[in-house]
């Protein structure tokens, strides 16, 4: 057996050995669902979001009483004498006004956990558009593999009937190594292919959580999409979860500034305690016995910041500086959305035009083949040209292929990019994540060490 042809075979085999599936199909939604469900990244920022709860239950106990407890125990022996002296008491200590500083506080870690909660919206919009392009990136290049793979058989025909008409006369050697040259190529962009759809299957996997199977071909989102890109943009302005939570942001800095106003205005605190005194010196008399002894005390104190150094002020202007960057980040936020609507909106329509024109390149191309063929055979067309009809009949597969998955993802861009991509609004199949569970499970805690999951 040649080179040439144990190469070919080869591949074959290779071939056979990467394509094998399992006989159920994947659907575009069933991988999309469990990427909602297994993604790591998605499931780490849910995971912030909780860290992010408990900034409420921080800032509110600042409206609590802080109750401690004190012991100490000394022993002196000196001169003959010796003194053995103890205490034990708790201290209660309540905040009457701090100028507003707590209530700002929280009100501020609200405003943060409902930007976290459109931020973890986004990136559930983020980790979902991922998936779905992951999926159709599997879908293409193992058909573009494929197309690859029925070349490089049309090529070994094209070699085989290259030398048997060289062997009667009719050909030269000329048309074998082209023919040749033709197979050679093509067993290299087969590998890169085949490399390729190892390449995406990889991402699939990170993205979705398991191997790519059998999957089924995806379809564009048409009954989701808005009528126009002028409609999508006036629902993302409304309803991106980036833009949401870039305003919430600001709420939370404006929140910050007033806070930080109230370290300038007076504080009244109360605080109450008890102490049991021991007392045991050898040296007791009537008017300084030995034992116990206890005493209580209450009382307020009031007090009114003069001059702190100057880091009052400076935190006050710092906040007003913090304020001013996030409504630029709003603005930022609303001009990035606005760019994305009229991306996808523009690779929608190009690639939905892509496919009804390759379509046609597909037919024409197969068609110009086959005539160049039956005229090759009658000796008024040569290899070569055979080689590039070929040639041309591929590329405008490939070409097809890539457009119909560029249809599918655009759609799913638009839906990103207007702020509507969710588990909810595609229906998945999955248990929704709802994080203000966890948010009213912690706000007012009052104490307890396990987290609501029972950590």
């Amino acid at each position: 057996m040649s080179p040439v042809r144990k190469g070919f075979f080869g591949v074959l085999a290779l071939s056979a050995a990467l394509v094998a599936m399992p006989a159920s199909a994947e659907t575009i939604l069933g991988a999309l669902a469990k990427a909602y469900a297994n993604n790591s990244s998605l499931n780490s920022a849910r995971a912030g979001v909780r860290v992010t709860d408990e900034g409420v239950a921080i800032a509110k106990s600042g409206y609590r009483p802080t109750l401690s407890g004190t012991s100490s125990w000394n022993y002196s022996n000196g001169s003959g004498v010796s003194l053995a002296t103890g205490s034990f008491g708790i201290q209660l200590n309540q905040t009457l006004f701090d100028g507003l500083q707590t209530k700002n506080n929280v009100l501020a870690a609200e405003a943060r956990v409902a930007a976290a909660n459109e931020s973890l919206r986004n990136t559930e919009q983020n980790t979902l558009f991922d998936a779905a392009a992951a999926y159709m990136d599997v879908i293409r290049d193992r058909e573009i593999a494929a197309l690859r793979e029925r070349n490089l058989e049309f090529l070994g025909e094209q070699v085989r009937a290259s030398n048997s008409r060289l062997e009667v006369g009719e050909g030269t050697r000329t048309d074998v190594a082209q023919a040749r040259a033709s197979q050679q190529a093509a067993i290299a962009q087969l590998s890169a292919a085949r490399a390729q759809v190892l390449a995406s299957s990889a991402t699939y996997m990170q993205i979705v959580g398991e191997q790519p199977g059998k999957l089924q071909a995806g379809s564009p989102l048409g009954k989701l999409l808005p009528r126009s890109v002028e409609d999508s943009f006036a629902i993302a302005l409304r309803e991106h979860p980036a833009i949401i939570a870039s305003e919430h942001l600001v709420d939370a800095a404006g929140f910050v500034v007033k806070s930080s106003e109230g370290a300038l205005l007076p504080r009244v605190t109360a605080g109450a305690s008890v102490t049991s005194n021991y007392r045991d010196s050898s040296a007791a008399g009537p008017g300084n016995p030995n034992g116990w002894s206890t005493s209580a005390g209450i009382g307020a104190t009031l007090t009114v910041p003069i001059y702190q150094g100057g880091r009052a002020s400076a935190t006050v202007r710092q906040s007003k500086e913090s304020l001013g960057q996030a409504r630029i980040d709003a603005d930022v936020n609303r001009d990035r959305v606005r760019q994305a609507v009229a991306a996808a909106w523009a690779q929608y329509q190009a690639a939905t035009e892509a496919v009804a024109a390759n379509r046609e390149l597909v037919s024409a191309a197969q068609l110009a083949l086959n005539g160049v063929i039956e005229e090759r055979n009658v000796g008024q067309r040569t290899t070569l040209e055979v080689l590039n009809a070929q040639a041309d009949v591929t590329s405008a597969q490939i070409n097809l292929i890539s457009a119909q998955r560029d249809v599918v993802v655009a759609s799913y861009a638009i839906l990103s990019a207007i702020g509507r991509l969710s588990a909810r609004k595609l229906d998945l199949k999955v248990a929704l994540y709802r994080p203000e569970e966890h948010y009213h499970a912690v706000k007012d805690k009052w104490f307890g060490l396990r987290t609501p999951d029972g950590r």
